[in-house]
């Protein structure tokens, strides 16, 4: 059967090159970079040429770049490194869980939190932010594209904001990464989080952005690797894959490959939206990322068209990977305006580098014929469609 993967924004395939230049790191150069023999000088090396690399994709130095094990670890060392009891902490209803849920821990441990609302696109307005600050505010914690729709907030307003109130503003750019371009001098932020395995590097390999100056307090102790940021003997295979990734990811915006997935992205949606009645586009009209699409469709449970298209050979999603399974409808679409019905028949499209214009086509020729199958089935479809009685019979 022919396979088809639309569920990037959960992982992506590690490409092949960066495996290739991670195989050397599980074999004969396995050294510990905190030893000073020549493996352990070949492993250091590695770690500070990827250390390099990342820097340069965020365009910052390379002493405030600290590995981690991947988006929710730097998340949390982000929070949990800047906030103690009393502190104050703004972020947004529309995070990913793993901001959301560090700021119920720190709601716990005596911190204040405030989460701000979004518009009909989900959008954070930037008003909103500067009007929640407050003496005892510490941080500002938003994400720069949300995992679900793709939205791009305005963190570079949010930013400034920050920086005019003498507040640290930390963002989570795990889906961002690799598919528009980052500047933690652009966007103002003190602390941003990324991880390798959105962008075609490997699990459990990301790192955290951490301005010069901020003083951010390790989660884990024990060795002084990373500047005493990070204790534990670094990922080395991982993180040469993490460095090699972002690479690849950097080469895309000269390239065309990000145009190309734009393409393609827009090319399914659009197809979609013309061969399916009854549907719309979550977030279509706001600034997203260029591989992401979320569509509801009308009186179809999500998670059995998940089923029924992995049946056929395409793999999409409701949502997040993290939330697989959830009783709960999104957080994201609900606080967008979505009625509960429709967030759960929203599907989540979600475009990588390895995807191709045969993909799109193999996807657009399964779901029309999964929509209406489901339908037909569907008590809800059927009341919506019956005609109904007249008001003068």
């Amino acid at each position: 059967m022919q396979r088809v993967y639309l569920d990037n924004n959960a992982t992506t395939p590690l490409l092949p090159e960066v495996f290739e230049a991670m195989r050397p790191y599980f074999f004969e150069k396995f050294g510990n970079a905190s030893s000073i023999h020549q493996q352990g000088q070949q492993a250091r090396s590695a770690v500070e040429h990827a250390r390099e690399q990342v820097a340069e994709l965020l365009n910052c130095r390379p002493a405030e770049i600290v590995f981690t094990s991947g988006g929710t670890e730097g998340d949390n060392l982000a929070l949990f490194g800047l906030m103690k009891p009393g502190d104050h902490l703004i972020t947004s209803s529309v995070e990913h869980h793993a901001v959301l849920n560090a700021c119920k821990r720190l709601e716990e441990m005596g911190c204040a939190v405030t989460y701000l609302p979004v518009d009909g696109r989900v959008l954070v307005d930037p008003d909103d932010v500067r009007r929640a600050l407050r003496p005892g505010t510490k941080l500002i914690s938003i994400i720069l594209a949300n995992n679900e729709t793709g939205v791009l907030q305005p963190v570079s307003e949010i930013g400034k904001i920050a920086s005019e109130a003498d507040v640290y503003f930390h963002t989570d750019a795990v889906q961002a990464a690799g598919k528009v371009p980052l500047d933690v001098k652009e966007i103002g932020c003190d602390l941003l989080t990324i991880t390798g395995h959105k962008m075609h590097g490997p699990q459990g390999a990301g790192a955290l952005f951490v301005r010069r100056g901020t003083l951010l307090q390790p989660m884990m102790y024990g060795g002084r690797h990373e500047r005493s940021r990070r204790a534990g003997t670094e990922n080395l295979a991982g993180i040469v894959g993490l460095g090699k990734a972002v690479g690849i990811a950097r080469e895309g915006f000269a390239d065309g490959s990000v145009e190309r997935m734009a393409g393609l992205r827009d090319r399914l949606e659009r197809g979609i939206v013309e061969s399916v009645e009854q549907i719309g586009v979550n977030s279509g009209d706001a600034p997203r990322v260029p591989n992401t699409t979320n569509i509801y469709f009308d009186c179809i449970e999500g998670e059995a068209m998940v089923i029924a298209l992995d049946l056929k050979g395409l793999s999409v999603s409701t949502g997040a990977a993290c939330s697989s399974g959830a009783i709960e409808p999104s957080h994201v679409l609900t606080a967008m305006g979505l009625s509960p019905d429709r967030a759960r028949a929203s599907i989540r499209f979600s475009l990588g580098k390895q995807n191709t214009a045969a993909d799109v086509e193999f996807a657009l020729s399964l779901v029309p014929e999964v929509v209406a199958r489901l339908r037909e089935i569907s008590p809800v479809w059927k009341k919506a469609i019956s005609p109904q009685p007249s008001a003068l019979s």
